[in-house]
């Protein structure tokens, strides 16, 4: 069973970082893909950022340049570096993987941007 864990979300003030985790059970090198998803109340889940197996890394324009995306193949673990965090970035942030027979998610980690 494919496990998949979300760490590092909080409350944090505009212009701030966070930087969350995905743990996964899976070895990641296998997936196709690993990517972040975030979710509001008002909007449909969205990919924010992604990177496929051979490393390509892509992001949505409202986060380019903000966002980063890495994974540590050997600990199977990923990551999403978030800086110059904005109110709109306010949501739950969710870990996925995709492999050749389905799709995978966590449980989900919020992350507020507040003063």
């Amino acid at each position: 069973q494919v496990q998949l864990v979300e760490s590092g979300g909080g409350l944090v003030q505009p212009g701030g970082s966070l930087r969350l985790s995905c743990a996964t059970s899976v070895r990641i090198f296998s997936m196709l893909s690993m990517g972040w998803y975030r979710q509001t109340p008002e909007k449909q889940r969205e990919l924010i950022a992604s990177i496929i197996r051979g490393g390509v890394t892509d992001y949505a324009d409202s986060v380019k340049g903000r966002f980063t995306i890495s994974r540590d193949n050997g600990k199977n673990m990923v990551y999403l570096q978030m800086n110059s965090l904005k109110p709109e970035d306010t949501a739950v942030y969710y870990c996925n993987a995709q492999s050749p027979v389905g799709a995978y998610w966590g449980q989900g980690t919020q992350v507020t941007v507040s003063s």
